[in-house]
Order: structure tokens, then sequence, then C-alpha cells
């Protein structure tokens, strides 16, 4: 048995697949523990960890330069934190998933001379993971072309990104049956920051689709709560038959029922719509200075698993044709559901417990010497 300490930004896309190795481990026996943000509360709901430990983290930016020093002395602190709370874990390896508030534990964990590994989810590695790639004893990566990975080539390793459990179950599902008369499934997402564009653009796109296309629709909307009253009421007079609310926890099931998914596409996202295999209009968040959610959409897209559909230029009409016409042909999205699951990477996660258990024990067999 080792002792692991996952550390991961507060958002679903870092957590989710902490909380998929997280599982893995401890169905091999192994204790976790994990490091985060106070976000933790809102996307790391049930994770499987013996003890969560909140660490101060910032985001430095250096267009600001009190803004920069307050970041520094907040990572200092956390770091002072981490370090402190490790010599109580003393864990025999940790993993760090990327985002700011991996920052302060993963450097106290090289400074204690504990052994890590990075992952990185996204297309493009994140300014966190490039910072912290020099500390890492491994870098493992979700695909294979990594962009401003290469510095860290003689070090990386391609994995895939851990799903959970939950998504892995509903893997199995076949693409589901779509005639001339069948309902259809859609469904749209798009997380705490995309919800107010989809709200916005979406609905009035689905309501000039033809009449006859419209009674076949089943919508499946995520919407932040204050714009749920205003949705509803655009579907009401465009008569589709529609399901609103601010969250889902059953979205894996939903994606496996879906004929089709209109999403943003973070690393989570991608990952899990490959595995189940479903084809998805991909709206990348729009302003990163990484372009990462565009550079993962690029992936799907690049296979035929999906459409990159850019936020600036999107509009009803333009959203509404390309629905117009994707619906329409079943044969389409068969083969572009064909295509997302050949890019899914299901046993990731179980590759990537093998490095950390292998990492683990030697760094036990260090300690005995």
């Amino acid at each position: 048995m080792s002792m692991f300490v996952l550390m991961a930004g507060g958002t679903g896309g870092h957590l989710f697949p902490a909380m998929a190795l997280a599982q893995e481990l401890r169905r091999r026996g192994h204790v976790v523990q994990l490091m985060t943000d106070h976000r933790v509360g809102d996307y790391g709901k049930g994770f499987p960890a013996r003890e969560i430990h909140i660490v101060p983290a910032a985001t430095p930016s250096i267009r600001n330069p009190v803004k920069f020093l307050l970041a520094a002395f907040k990572i200092a602190w956390g770091t002072a934190v981490a370090w402190f709370k490790l010599r109580e874990i003393k864990p025999d390896a940790v993993i760090g998933f990327g985002g700011y508030p991996t920052f302060p534990p993963f450097l106290a964990a090289s400074l204690s001379g504990i052994p890590g590994i990075l992952h990185e989810q996204n297309a493009v590695m994140g300014r966190a993971n490039r910072a912290l790639g020099r500390f890492a004893r491994v870098l493992a990566l979700s695909f294979e072309r990594t962009a401003r990975s290469e510095p860290f080539a003689g070090k990386s390793l391609v994995t895939g990104n851990p799903i959970r459990d939950r998504v892995k179950s509903v893997a199995p599902v076949p693409y589901p049956a779509l005639t001339a008369s069948d309902p259809v499934h859609l469904l749209i997402f798009g997380g705490s920051q995309g919800a107010r564009a989809f709200a916005d653009i979406i609905p009035p796109a689905i309501g000039e689709l033809p009449q006859e296309l419209r009674s076949r629709l089943r919508v499946t909307q995520q919407c932040r709560p204050e714009d749920l009253d205003r949705v509803a009421e655009t579907y009401r007079q465009a008569k589709v038959n529609v399901e609103l609310a601010a969250f889902f926890d059953d979205l894996p099931e939903r994606m496996a029922r879906s004929h089709l998914v209109i999403s943003r596409s973070g690393a989570s996202t991608v990952a899990e719509l490959c595995v189940i295999g479903r084809p998805a209009i991909l709206v990348p968040l729009p302003g990163s200075i990484d372009a990462d959610q565009r550079n993962n959409a690029l992936v799907m897209e690049a296979a035929g698993g999906g459409w990159i559909a850019e936020q600036v230029t999107l509009s009803p009409l333009s959203l509404g044709t390309r629905l117009a016409s994707l619906l329409s042909e079943p044969e389409v999205l068969r083969r572009a559901a064909a295509a997302a699951k050949s890019l899914g990477q299901p046993q990731a996660v179980e590759k990537l417990a093998e490095i950390a258990e292998q990492l683990a024990l030697r760094s036990q067999g260090t300690r005995s010497k």
C-alpha cells in the first residue's frame, strides 16, 4: 500500500481526471489525499480521498505589479502551508493535474524530495504545468501532440486523460438509433463560463428549425439560474420539448442518450465525448491565452468526430443552418460518433495509476536504504 497526494485546481477540468485516478488508486488498495482550492465544494463532491486539504493559491498577473506581488505572497504562503501538511502526510508520490492551485503544493513536494507526476489534460500545456515541469519526474500527456511540452520531451509519456467511473460505465452504450420518425436527443452544456452565450444563441437557433424537426427534438440544456426563465420562454414559443437545469449530476448518462452534443471543448469534456463516442458541435471558450479549448476541439474535428463553431462568428442563423443539416443526416452523425469513439482512451486511468505505483515503489525503495 502506498500513500498518494493528488493536487488539482478546483474546477471540473482538473478535478475530474484527479477523481478518476483517485478511484483507481483506491481500488488498488492505496491511500489518497487531495490538495486543492476552495472551489472543490462546487466540483469535487464525493471526491474519494481520505482527507481534502485546502491550500492557499493565486494566479499571478504580470500586467498589474501590485496584484503580482500579492499573488507571489499568497503562493509563498501556500507553499509553506503545503510543506507542513506534506511533512505530516509523508506521501510516497504526488500527482498534479494543473491549474495554479497545483503550484504551491507541487513545489512544496519538490522541495521536500517527494517525487511527482504532472498530468496535462489539454492539447496545449498550461502555464502552471510549464512552470512546474522542471520539478516533475514524469509528464503524462493526454494528446500525442501537445504544444509547448517540447522542453520536457525526455520525461513525457502519453497516457490519455483519465475519465471517471461513471463515464466508463456508459461507454459501452451504442449510438442511439435515429430514423426520420425517431425523437432527436440534443444535449447542450457549457459550464459556468459558457452557459450565458449558449442561452443567448442556441434557443433562437433551434426556434428557426423547420417545424417538423422541432417537433421531434428532445432538448436538454444547462443554463445559469438567472437565464432559466427566459430560455424556457423561448423554447415554449418555439414549441420545443426541453428540460432545463443549472446543473445535471447525471451528465454522462445524458451524453450517452444523445444524438448530438453542443458544448465547450474543455479537456474532460472532449475526453468523455470520445470515450462514450458522441458527435459534438464544439464552441471553444474565447479569450484563453493558450487557446487550449480550441486546440482540443481541433483534435476532435481533424478526426471527424466534431465540428468547431467559433463563438465570435456564431449566430442563431449560422447555428440553425448547421443544426438543420446535421440533424437531417443521421448517417453523418453516426460516422462522426464512430470517429469520436476512435479517439477515446478508456484505459488512460490504468496507465497513469501504473506510472504512479512505479514511482511510489522507487520512492519507498530509496527511503529504505
